[in-house]
């Protein structure tokens, strides 16, 4: 049977990373990043996880403040 409808169907799965930011480090600071992956771990999982870790060191901060 031929689909004759035209609805939009959804297609793939939903973007994980939709927000772009660029940011600036000193120097030197890739190589210490580097130093310390783990295997099959890139410099943007280890961002993500440090930024993911600050946010929720900062909020929990901010509930005992409250």
């Amino acid at each position: 049977m031929v689909n004759t409808s035209y609805e939009k169907k959804s297609m793939g799965r939903k973007k994980l990373w939709s927000e772009d930011m660029q940011a600036r480090f000193p120097e030197g600071t890739f190589e210490q990043i580097d130093a310390v992956l783990e295997d099959g771990e890139t410099r943007t999982d280890f961002v993500r996880i440090a930024v993911e870790m600050e946010l929720q060191k900062r909020e929990k901060a901010k509930k005992r403040r409250s």
